[in-house]
């Protein structure tokens, strides 16, 4: 635990401007960013005496090693500053909005080249738009089934496209006419992209356009006595209007709004949000979130805020930035600078936003059918997780108390090898922090294994393992100052974005922030294994420990007696979760490694002819049928192959040994 008054700045370093601040530990790891009118009166309030703090202020500050901030030019551009840098860093003592449910997400690839429609879930994408969320993927496939017969737009899959490409056939609802068929000519890319749109603009509220354009053909087609087509497009006017009552009228005036609600108390809260186009709801959605910070109501709708809007921004939707950001923002409560707030969103949105409370009227009782709502959320959230937050913090003490560690271990890393007879051994490497999946900082290793030598046993993996990872640590730890930002992997499997941590941006750039605790998936052989591996090293601050399967013992290094935990205990409990979650995340890895070796080709015994070129020759020819029939010169003239290479290919394929059927067996293989 550090002492604020080591770190404190001096009465006048600090200047009286704008600008954003960030707290970093002891390992230089961002923990805490936050933006201020005046940076010198704001920074100072967290200086004073700890008693008058609060609780979880007074663990951040203590927490902390050092604090640096920019300053820049007006309050919006700090707003702006402090949301990107939250996504940056992911500091643990900043609130966090968690869907309090996985969305669906009626979504459409307008940056393809032939755009797809489909259900997303998880973080947005660039060049995508996004319809909704939606409570389930059936809704959605239940709309686009009908959209289908007037907005004929590609819905398969990559590889089914793919096939029927090359096979020169649709599919069947190529067939059926819910598909135009661009897989096989039938629609321009230009003319499909234009579809697309028209599907999307049909999303988004504009439906009385193609209604009315809908009945002028229709009225066109009965002038010329063409009446089988006039049914026809009086049958797809009928499903825009089906299609247009799904959504219920909420609000007469055509508002395009965004309603929030907020319903909490001091420890966790609840938000609810209706998103309204056109005057029909169109979406609802919901967060819950900790309050690692002592924030008020409005600095939770800043933020709540920042976070929807900053993400719809950034991820972009095809070019209609302004269907993210509504004309209208409704929130229970006004954040603190909404002036500062309004002009970031009307600049993220090109046209004024107003934020404002609603007053009267039917917005008004339509906010209190989102608070409802709100209510609703959060009391089935304190039902689901009675008491999570107590639980985590006293099953990270009994788990102190228990190893007799110095403070409680905030970041648990869990290690577990998994093999088939010694064949395609694989590592999982998994990370808790503060009793909660950090899946982001999960890694997977492949065994190695001295080179000439057979399979590894479960101790000797488990060495090679924990003796890469600290290996790298030291590495990174004696480089934080030189090394500079990468992307990519290295051959363990880590990202190069990951390590030591970058002076301006305080971020961990591969493995310079070490756990508090190890635990390994075994008892005492792999507890020595890896306790042997961290004192060739000189690891000595970090704790370590087995947990053993059949009687759920805690096995210490060099003890000859394992610490039992009660059978009810939490701290039992939560290490039986990071055990569970190492192995399934090991036997994952381990199974598809199998899957992949298993795969054989009538490649692949030629010589210089590895995966990726074999995976490069399929996308050229489409097939190994196609592949037969081509010359050495053609096949040398692929990327990456030469003469003697395409030699050896056609001379494999051309072997009498190679029977049809076998030659169709391996092109699908290789198509999978």
């Amino acid at each position: 635990m550090a002492d604020p008054a080591t770190y404190r700045p001096a009465p006048g370093e600090i200047p009286d401007s704008p600008g954003v601040y960030r707290f970093r530990d002891e390992h230089g790891r961002v923990i805490y960013v936050g933006k201020a009118k005046s940076l010198r009166s704001r920074l100072s309030s967290y200086f004073q005496d700890l008693s008058g703090l609060h609780q979880r202020t007074q663990q951040m500050v203590t927490t902390a090693a050092s604090v640096q901030w920019t300053v820049v030019g007006t309050e919006v551009e700090a707003l702006a500053l402090e949301y990107s840098w939250i996504k940056e860093f992911d500091p643990r003592f900043n609130v966090k909005y968690r869907d309090d449910k996985s969305y669906p997400y009626l979504a459409v690839t307008l940056a393809d080249e032939f755009p797809r429609i489909q259900v997303m879930r998880g973080a947005k994408r660039k060049g995508t738009r996004y319809f909704g969320p939606y409570a389930h993927a059936w809704a959605i496939r239940e709309t686009v089934d009908l959209l289908l017969r007037v907005f004929p737009v590609r819905t398969c899959s990559a590889g089914v496209f793919k096939r029927a490409h090359q096979q020169g056939r649709p599919c069947l609802l190529g067939y059926i006419d819910k598909c135009s068929a661009p897989c096989v000519g039938r629609i321009s890319p230009d003319d499909h992209h234009l579809l697309a749109q028209d599907f999307c603009d049909f999303m988004a509220g504009d439906t009385a356009k193609f209604t009315r354009r809908l009945t002028a053909r229709m009225k066109e087609a009965a002038a010329e006595l063409d009446y089988e087509r006039a049914a026809r497009l009086r049958d797809d006017i009928a499903t825009l209007q089906r299609a247009t009552e799904k959504n219920a009228v909420v609000l007469a005036d055509g508002t395009d709004a965004d309603i929030f609600a907020l319903a909490g108390d001091e420890l966790e809260a609840a938000v609810q949000v209706f998103h309204v186009r056109d005057g029909r709801i169109r979406g609802q959605r919901g967060w819950v979130v900790e309050k690692v910070e002592d924030v008020t109501d409005a600095e939770l709708v800043e933020h709540l805020l920042q976070q929807i809007y900053g993400s719809e921004a950034a991820a972009g939707d095809g070019g209609a930035g302004s269907s993210a950001v509504p004309r209208e923002v409704l929130v229970p409560v006004l954040p603190p600078d909404v002036d500062q707030v309004q002009a970031w969103l009307t600049g993220l949105r090109g046209s004024r936003v107003s934020v404002r409370i609603p007053q009267r009227g039917d917005k008004r009782e339509l906010a209190a059918t989102v608070h409802r709502n709100a209510e609703h959320a959060l009391v089935l959230h304190r039902t689901r997780r009675a008491g999570d937050l107590t639980t985590r913090s006293q099953a990270l003490q009994e788990i102190q108390e228990a190893l007799d560690l110095p403070s409680a271990p905030l970041r648990i890393e869990c290690y577990d090898v998994s093999h088939n007879q010694g064949t395609y051994q694989s590592a999982s490497m998994v990370v808790f922090e503060d009793g909660l999946a950090r899946k982001s900082e999960y890694r997977l290793f492949t065994i190695r294994g001295p080179e000439g030598q057979g399979a590894r046993d479960d101790t000797a993996a488990m060495h090679e393992v924990i003796t890469r990872r600290f290996r790298r640590y030291l590495a990174d730890r004696a480089d934080a100052r030189d090394v500079e930002l990468g992307t990519g992997e290295d051959d363990d499997g880590l990202p190069l974005r990951s390590g030591p941590i970058d002076e301006v941006t305080g971020k961990p750039v591969r493995f310079a922030y070490p756990p508090n605790l190890i635990v390994v998936d075994g008892g005492p052989p792999q507890v020595a294994a890896a306790a042997a591996a961290m004192a060739e090293l000189g690891i000595d601050d970090v704790a370590l420990v087995g947990l053993a399967k059949r009687l759920e013992e805690v096995w210490l290094p060099g003890e000859a007696y394992p610490v039992i935990l009660q059978r009810s205990s939490e701290g039992l409990y939560l290490l039986q979760r990071l055990r569970d979650e190492a192995h399934r995340f090991a036997i994952t890895a381990h199974r598809k490694r199998r899957s992949k070796g298993m795969t054989t080709s009538v490649l692949d015994g030629v010589p210089g002819l590895g995966p990726a070129r074999q995976a490069a020759l399929l996308r050229h020819f489409g097939s190994v049928k196609r592949l037969r029939a081509a010359s050495v010169e053609e096949i040398a003239s692929v990327q990456g192959m030469g003469e003697r290479t395409a030699a050896a290919v056609v001379a494999a394929l051309a072997s009498p040994g190679v029977a049809s059927d076998q030659v169709a067996e391996s092109a699908g293989m290789l198509e999978a």
